[in-house]
Parts: structure tokens; C-alpha cells; sequence
């Protein structure tokens, strides 16, 4: 596995959660971990200044149907400092937007204990937490497994288990069931929700594992066949930018140089909206 391809999937792990997660996560809610929230109406793609560590950024910030916003964190140890961090986004998030921010920090299994909140005196964090080690992966992993060879279709909650399944305590280690999972979510019928799942799945993998077991888990699946799926992704993405681009009128040439698309595409898509337009 080499460097280049690591950088192109971490520069599209953006792109692939807000074009699969959103419509994967809408209208669910996470009452089955036992987090009362409003249901999910859409991931928002949050980019706001960071301060402190360039490379500090907040997981996924969901907007709410009650208008308000979950701050969802992933970690696989408790640290004081990443409480502080987490505040000072959710501070963040609040004076960007002004809406009413709710945070839950998921717990792989490696935590079976709850971490303490944060008080500073002042002021006091108190994030929802979600202990994965009170969730046995062993039960999970074959209740899945057995409605998907029944020929049965997930429910929502069958759906963030199977994501969230390699946090979950299991007698396997975590890139193993990571492993697991994503042959699992391949052999969903739907195609649409078996993209989803694996994009997603393998988006979350990236937060919580190394370098190595990632690579590892890329190549056992078939990177080749990822790599295509990354590239229909971005080649999506591409398209509705040109047809942007289009509209606003720039030539031809300007919008094949900024999007890398050739320029017989750029032209047939110039002809495409055109009949449209008449």
C-alpha cells in the first residue's frame, strides 16, 4: 500500500461521509445507546477555525429536526484534554450557529468505566457518553449475520450497530471486526444501502484506527474495488461542480483546468443542460 493512495482516501473521507452518511444517518435517532436526541435531518459540513493545533478537528456535527445540533466524538481512550477540546468546539459551535449544541462522545470497549466530566468551576462540560464495552459485538455480529443470510432487511439500529461494531466489546481484536463488519455490510442486498454502510464504515474505521490496520483492512477488502468506489465519488462531485460552473458561464477550458475533467465530457455536459433548457 503506498503513501499517495493513504493521502487521496484521507482527502475524500470528507466528501464520502456527507454524500453517504447524510441520507444512511437521516431520521434516525440514537435511543437504542440510550442518547435521547430529535432525529437526524442532516450532516453538516463544519469548518471552523481552529485555534489551538491546526490538526484538531471535531469528528461530525449533525443538525437536529428540533434545530438543534450533536457533536458526535469517537475515542478509544480518556484523556482530560480531549474533554477541554471538545467544550471549546462545542463553544464554538454555539457561537457560530447559536443553536443548542448536544455532545456525546462514544467509548470504544478499551473504556469500561465512565470518564469524569469536566469543571472548571465557571463552567462545566457535561457530554453524553456512550460505553461501547456495555455492548456485547460477540451477540451483535451474529444477529446481523443471520437476518442478512435470512434475506432480511437491517433496521435502523441493525444499520449503526454494523458501523459501529468494531468499538463494541468482542473477544476479536478491533481491526479484526472492523475486518468483519465491512464483508458484512458487502453482502447487504440493497445496493445503495450496502454503498452507504461500507463508505461509512469504513469513514468510522478511520477515526479509531492506526495507519497499519487500516491499510491492512483496505487490502483484505480489495483496495482496487474501494479505490473505484472513492473514484465514482469524487468523479459525482466533480460533474455537479462543472455543471456549477456552467451556469455561472465560464469556458469550457477554465472549467476543464479546474476540475480536472476532459474537456469532451465538459462539452457534452454544455449540451446536455442546454437541451434542457429548451
Amino acid at each position: 500500500m503506498n503513501g499517495k493512495l493513504n493521502i487521496k482516501i484521507s482527502k475524500q473521507f470528507k466528501d464520502i461521509i456527507q454524500k453517504y452518511t447524510s441520507g444512511l444517518f437521516e431520521d434516525i435517532t440514537l435511543e437504542f445507546y440510550g442518547v435521547k436526541t430529535a432525529k437526524i435531518k442532516e450532516l453538516l459540513n463544519v469548518e471552523l477555525p481552529i485555534v489551538e493545533v491546526a490538526e484538531e478537528s471535531t469528528d461530525f456535527i449533525f443538525l437536529l429536526e428540533d434545530d438543534t445540533l450533536l457533536h458526535f466524538e469517537f475515542q478509544t481512550g480518556y484523556k482530560r484534554a480531549d474533554l477541554i477540546r471538545f467544550a471549546i468546539y462545542n463553544l464554538r459551535l454555539h457561537g457560530e450557529y447559536k443553536n443548542k449544541v448536544q455532545t456525546v462522545v462514544i467509548y470504544s470497549s478499551d473504556v469500561t468505566k465512565p470518564p469524569e466530566n469536566l469543571d472548571t468551576g465557571s463552567l462545566e462540560f457535561k457530554p453524553e457518553m456512550v460505553l461501547m464495552h456495555s455492548y456485547d459485538g460477540n451477540a451483535i455480529y451474529a444477529e446481523l449475520e443471520a437476518k442478512l443470510k435470512a434475506g432480511h432487511e437491517l433496521t435502523d439500529a441493525d444499520i449503526i450497530n454494523l458501523i459501529f461494531l468494531p468499538l463494541m466489546r468482542n473477544d476479536i481484536p478491533k481491526a479484526e471486526l472492523a475486518e468483519k463488519s465491512i464483508r458484512l455490510a458487502q453482502t447487504i442486498p440493497d445496493k445503495n444501502k450496502r454503498d452507504a454502510c461500507i463508505a461509512s464504515a469504513v469513514a468510522f474505521v478511520l477515526e479509531y484506527l492506526n495507519d497499519t490496520e487500516i491499510n491492512r483492512i483496505l487490502e483484505v477488502l480489495n483496495m482496487t474495488k474501494f479505490a473505484n468506489f472513492l473514484a465514482r465519488v469524487v468523479e459525482d462531485d466533480r460533474i455537479e461542480i462543472a455543471k456549477k460552473l456552467l451556469k455561472k458561464g465560464l469556458s469550457v477550458e477554465d472549467i476543464a483546468d479546474t476540475t480536472e475533467i476532459d474537456l469532451e465530457t465538459i462539452e457534452a455536459l454544455q449540451e446536455q443542460m442546454s437541451e434542457e433548457d429548451n
